[in-house]
């Protein structure tokens, strides 16, 4: 009879154990479901933080193809080169500018180009001077050049880096088309002095979206100072330099032509090379050097 009894009280305790083990799950369970459901929840289409500060507007006419060119006008007074004659070594001036208003430089080249006309330009602010877009006589190509006040060559600079790396997004209105620019387009170009020769990025700009642009930077030796920084924005280098150059249009203008035409990357850069050569009266050879592909 004890034993029965004993068996009996010793049954209802573990009965007991058990539905209180079964609450307590319960409960924990409804406390974890709670806490994970208060998380934030990142959409597929939400802004990255690595972008937060820039713009990054994304609905443009994707079927219409984009290159956005940026340029740090020569400065004599705040960029380490060597000094060039005043007038067009004024980063305040890009009517006179070596890299823009003269007759190798982008807007100047590109208006007297057979493969381009310019369609608007405007005037901007104090940091960014002026803005042409071109479009291509035969393909679906808009071509958007940005003149920086050359005081201004690290935000040029990180500015390329952003959209290299789709963490800087934007459009522009053209003709009742709204086009891609800076991350948005498929080709980003710097032209210019190499900054990184003179100052240090506060961060690597990582890539943010998954995307590989195409991009060409025309700086002295770009390769060797751009090439971590690249690889970070997970861009492709079309064209880019391994010593010294004079990054004037017609080296981007030729590389340019067989992007259009959707040339292999070795093409491209072999176009970069023959008109530099071309023009700086140097041989095929040493350009071809000079200007390469790739990591």
């Amino acid at each position: 009879m004890n034993n029965t009894l004993e068996k009996h009280r010793y049954g209802n305790r573990y009965a007991s154990w058990f539905i209180a083990q079964k609450l307590l799950e319960v409960v924990l369970l409804s406390a974890c479901f709670i806490q994970c459901s208060s998380q934030p929840v990142r959409e597929e289409n939400s802004i990255p933080p690595e972008t937060e500060g820039l713009t990054h507007i994304t609905n443009y006419d994707t079927l219409t193809k984009t290159i956005h060119v940026l340029v740090a006008l020569c400065d004599n007074t705040y960029q380490g080169i060597v000094p060039v004659p005043a007038k067009i070594g004024n980063g305040q001036d890009p009517y006179n500018n070596l890299y823009w208003g003269c007759a190798y430089g982008i807007k100047t080249f590109f208006k007297k180009s057979s493969e381009w006309v310019l369609v608007k330009t405007q005037k901007k602010d104090s940091i960014l001077l002026e803005r042409l877009v071109f479009k291509h006589v035969s393909k679906n190509y808009y071509l958007v050049a940005d003149a920086y006040n050359g005081k201004y060559i690290k935000t040029c600079t990180e500015d390329f880096l952003s959209a290299c790396a789709g963490q800087y997004k934007d459009t522009l209105h053209i003709n009742k088309t709204r086009i891609g620019i800076h991350g948005n387009a498929g080709l980003i170009a710097y032209i210019g002095h190499d900054g990184l020769m003179d100052f240090q990025l506060e961060k690597t700009v990582k890539n943010a979206d998954y995307k590989t642009r195409d991009c060409i930077i025309l700086a002295c030796l770009s390769r060797n100072y751009f090439s971590a920084q690249i690889k970070a924005t997970q861009a492709n280098p079309l064209v880019w330099t391994t010593g010294l150059m004079c990054p004037e249009a017609y080296t981007l203008h030729d590389a340019l032509t067989g992007y259009v035409n959707n040339e292999s990357d070795e093409a491209i850069c072999s176009r970069a090379a023959l008109a530099y050569a071309a023009y700086q009266k140097c041989s095929e050879k040493a350009a071809r050097k000079l200007l390469v592909t790739g990591f």
